[in-house]
């Protein structure tokens, strides 16, 4: 497998991950499926920002994952938010991890101080891998989403990326 950036021809089976995860789980809290238009905004956004868009492949894309900011307002310039999501068929096979790795890798080099994940709180496999890279949670936003017929909780994790100056 080699994680590598995004490229504009994997922005097909990016859509087709997103849109899986949209219609079979709870980790993309949207009910209609999203469009290449805006997965192409969407990536040329983050790349024109400055932030990476990255893909796990064997052959096929078999996930992806980029961050970007998690707020607006120059007091969270050193603050990222990410995600990640990997297809039904690859996940349980540390792809998840790889890409989390490669992420957390660009964000230090990029000397950005911490990462955020947003992820739903009955989401048990996603709470797991962020413990086991050493992200801490931060808080808990009770019934704030609605996907699957009920409402969701949203647990906040955060990673230290760089000790305080």
């Amino acid at each position: 497998m080699r994680i590598d950036d995004a490229a504009p021809e994997d922005l097909p089976a990016i859509l087709a991950i997103t849109n899986a995860v949209i219609a079979g789980t709870n980790a993309i809290w949207r009910d209609a499926p999203t469009t290449i238009e805006e997965r192409m905004a969407w990536c040329r956004g983050r790349i024109e920002a400055g932030f990476p868009v990255l893909v796990a492949r064997e052959g096929d894309v078999l996930g992806f994952g980029s961050y970007g900011p998690f707020r607006t307002g120059d007091g969270y310039r050193f603050t990222v938010e990410h995600s990640v999501h990997v297809t039904a068929a690859a996940r349980g096979r540390g792809i998840g991890l790889a890409l989390m790795e490669a992420l957390i890798a660009r964000a230090r080099a990029q000397g950005l101080r911490v990462m955020v994940a947003g992820v739903d709180a009955g989401a048990d496999a996603s709470l797991r891998l962020h413990r086991r890279l050493g992200f801490t949670e931060a808080g808990r936003l009770i019934g704030i989403g609605r996907k699957g017929g009920g409402w969701r909780d949203l647990l906040f994790l955060q990673k230290q990326l760089t000790q305080d100056d």
